[in-house]
């Protein structure tokens, strides 16, 4: 059964089963998703499929007890048998008739989608793909290998609760991706980019290949004349955009509400006091048009919305779902999310970012007679309660008198993020959001996407050569 065809199944029937033994919330959660990816790995094609993952989720609360069950079959029996079980799960000795009667959620669509995902063929992929595998051959002679590959999704989703809340959400995704390999001189380096919105077909545009192809190329060429620095302590100015999963990682877990409820975060018990200076507005976004990390409404039936964690230096807000929300006595703020409906949904982050400051990013590496300007993150190790965290920089700069100087790579940067946000001495006026495939892995995946302008923090342990 396709679920878009769901809107008759009996979602009564199965709140009621859900809680039959005397849960005080239940809720639905329909998912179908169809998957679509091509890779070509030197301009032919080395992988291609397609497949699509449906069923439902059905969470019953009982206090502080969750019950969660799902099945990837949508035929009556099964159904109701998962919300049995998640009844079992949450069991209370105070079962209590429910009534519900529904009232549907309507929000503005975020990601609209004129040209479907599942309208389009191979046949218009490919080529798509090819240009791209031909622009990066053919701006440098240096290059060897290019891998290329195109990602899209279409997921629907159908959601009922115990307290009448209803609600669909049409929710595309597109993600492209490219690697390079250059040799010279005996040396190989490797670099990729990539670029995903929630979006449609409309996405396969000449101007994104050409964007790509170049920045790809541009830094794998960088490493080469790349070395790596000596260690030690000294100030570190953080590129505009890609900067910002530091500011995900290190600091936007701290202010997730269920590490704060469960008084794992350092943040525990610090709302409304001062965390960073003065002028420093910190965000968490579901609202941005397109933006991977968007939602028009979440997975527990709260509509996407703006929510300012830090607001001129003081910590105004921590991300809830709903467990949290009532935990707290406030208004649930939109983070609650899934991976898909075999998972609870827990607060997660949608956009995070920093807003623009006073300052430019030439007065902040002017300010500095030694230190480190990076640009390019790949892994990184983050201890979510202590918030201490080791980042891998990929390219960067060293910083001398107050000038960028030699290029630099396979670089650690090592910290902790609420000592690191204290330490921020000055945020630049050039933010960038990064619209790179960022995905959390917090206990199960869900899109993100992270940006802030340049910013310098005052000292932070580089780990480079001897």
């Amino acid at each position: 059964m396709d679920l878009q065809t769901a809107i008759n199944i009996p979602w009564k029937r199965l709140l009621r089963l859900a809680l039959e033994r005397g849960g005080s919330y239940a809720d639905l959660f329909f998912e179908q998703t169809i998957y679509h990816d091509i890779t070509l790995r030197d301009g032919q094609v080395n992988a291609a499929g397609t497949h699509t993952d449906s069923g439902l989720g059905i969470r019953v609360l009982t206090g502080d007890q969750t019950g969660y069950a799902f099945t990837e079959s949508v035929a009556a029996r099964d159904m109701e048998r998962a919300a049995q079980t998640a009844a079992f799960i949450a069991d209370s000795s105070n079962p209590a008739p429910q009534s519900v009667r529904l009232h549907t959620i309507k929000t503005k669509n975020l990601y609209p989608v004129t040209d479907q995902w599942n309208d389009i063929s191979p046949e218009r992929k490919i080529p798509f793909l090819q240009e791209m595998n031909d622009l990066v051959f053919g701006a440098d002679k240096r290059v060897k290998k290019v891998i290329a590959r195109l990602s899209d999704t279409t997921t629907f989703i159908r959601f009922y609760d115990s307290e009448g809340t209803g609600f669909t959400d049409l929710r595309p995704m597109a993600s492209l991706s490219v690697s390079c390999i250059m040799e010279a001189g005996g040396k190989t380096e490797t670099a990729s980019c990539s670029r995903s919105f929630r979006i449609g077909g409309e996405f396969l545009q000449h101007s994104l290949i050409e964007e790509l192809a170049a920045e790809v190329v541009a830094r794998t060429a960088f490493q080469f004349s790349a070395v790596q620095p000596k260690g030690g302590e000294m100030p570190v100015v953080m590129a505009a955009g890609g900067s910002g999963i530091l500011l995900h990682e290190a600091i936007g877990h701290a202010f997730e509400a269920d590490f704060i409820r469960k008084s794992i975060s350092i943040f525990s018990g610090r709302l409304g006091t001062r965390v960073c200076a003065p002028g420093i507005n910190i965000i968490d976004d579901g609202t941005i048009p397109f933006n991977r990390g968007s939602i028009n409404i979440d997975d527990e039936g709260t509509p996407g919305q703006k929510t300012y964690m830090v607001t001129d230096g003081i910590l105004t807000s921590f991300l809830h779902d709903r467990i949290s929300a009532a935990q707290f006595g406030v208004p649930a703020t939109g983070n609650g999310r899934r991976e898909s409906f075999r998972f609870m949904p827990l607060p997660r982050m949608r956009a995070t970012y920093m807003e623009n400051g006073p300052s430019t990013e030439e007065s902040l590496i002017a300010s500095i007679k030694k230190g480190l300007y990076v640009d390019t993150f790949s892994n990184g190790q983050v201890q979510i309660g202590a918030g201490d965290f080791t980042f891998y920089v990929k390219s960067g700069y060293l910083i001398e008198k107050g000038k960028l100087t030699r290029p630099v790579k396979d670089v650690n940067i090592i910290g902790n993020g609420p000592a690191a946000l204290a330490d921020i001495k000055g945020v630049a006026n050039n933010f960038i959001m990064d619209n790179g495939t960022w995905t959390c892995g917090k206990e199960q995946s869900c899109p993100v996407s992270c940006g802030m302008p340049t910013v310098l923090v005052g000292s932070l342990t580089v780990g480079g050569g001897a």
